[in-house]
């Protein structure tokens, strides 16, 4: 990777911040935007708002939505994560403080590895990475144990958001191996354009009605999470993505958990007892683990020089050694 100028690690350090900070003030946002117009009613409404502004900007750029097959496959399983993880993580969001949302996620990585080599046949499993699981599950079992003190739904709660995070992991790997190879906001757009009907349809038959009160704190994080955390956040993410290193974008995960619990305590008071940090502790460990058994897994050996210049000398045209034809 070549070294960047100090504009372009400007823009790449705000753009790297500014993915924390949304993944950090998500969760709380979530967690306002159904309390009083319904759960159902704020991700319907964020995820129309998102589609708004990303046809907007299809149309700015000018580009268009590829309609060949692995296209809309991959429509099909962008939706999947959108409808599905949303709308399990929404539900969720009503029996537990907004940041164990934000801890229970941070299992999506060790997910979607897993997944991987189980599906994509990427690579076996290492012995640091199964420890990597074992802390992982850990560190959820003292988290199910912690919602004890807030009830049985809030282990629903936690249930709910681990079924997120799988779905979430399911359907990245379904879109690496599909392969469409699109653009991130034709892709975007095609899944959106799926999802918001699914919302709409989900909404009008287990609801139906127009919120009777929609305070404040919930209109504004409705329009924050439609415009900025829907749009703007898959913009940074992606661009750092394609800037960066994986491992180092992969580090995001390991600071959301912590931030979005402090968060939650600062501004909504949520509880953070000693319990709740255990579980955090754990999960953190699980993905540090993780991530440096997969950085220390050693790279294929590099081509020598003597068979690059083969591989890349332009062939003869005319007879070959047998003196056939070509």
């Amino acid at each position: 990777m070549e070294t960047a100028s100090p504009p372009a690690r400007l823009r790449l350090a705000t753009a790297y911040i500014g993915v924390i900070l949304l993944w950090s003030t998500t969760p709380l946002a979530i967690k306002w935007s159904g309390q009083g117009p319904g759960y159902l009613f704020g991700v319907t409404a964020r995820m129309g708002i998102g589609f708004l502004c990303v046809l907007l900007a299809l149309l700015v750029l000018r580009h268009r939505l590829p309609a060949h097959r692995k296209a809309l496959w991959a429509y099909a399983a962008g939706a999947t994560q959108i409808y599905g993880a949303m709308l399990a993580t929404y539900w969720a969001s009503r029996f537990i403080p907004s940041g164990w949302i934000s801890v229970v996620f941070g299992l999506t990585p060790l997910m979607t590895a897993l997944l991987a080599a189980l599906w994509l046949k990427d690579h076996g499993l290492t012995p640091g990475q199964l420890l990597a699981y074992g802390l992982g599950l850990g560190g959820l079992a003292v988290m199910f144990d912690s919602a004890l003190a807030f009830g049985p739904e809030a282990e629903l709660g936690i249930a709910g958001v681990l079924l997120a995070s799988f779905l979430q992991a399911l359907c990245s790997v379904w879109l690496k191996r599909i392969d469409a190879r699109i653009p991130t906001l034709s892709l975007l757009g095609g899944s959106l354009a799926l999802a918001v009907p699914a919302y709409l349809l989900t909404w009008a038959l287990a609801d139906g009605r127009w919120p009777d009160s929609l305070p404040w704190p919930s209109l504004l994080a409705i329009l924050y999470l439609g415009t900025v955390a829907t749009t703007i956040g898959f913009a940074l993410y992606f661009y750092i993505l394609k800037h960066l290193p994986a491992t180092r974008v992969a580090l995001i995960t390991l600071m959301t958990p912590v931030l979005s619990l402090w968060v939650g305590h600062a501004i909504d008071g949520e509880p953070v007892g000693w319990r709740v940090a255990q579980g955090t502790g754990l999960i953190l460990c699980a993905l540090l683990l993780h991530e440096a058994t997969g950085r220390s897994r050693k790279a294929p050996p590099p081509m020598p020089a003597r068979a690059r210049r083969r591989r890349n000398r332009p062939r003869k045209r005319g007879r070959n050694s047998r003196g056939n034809a070509p």
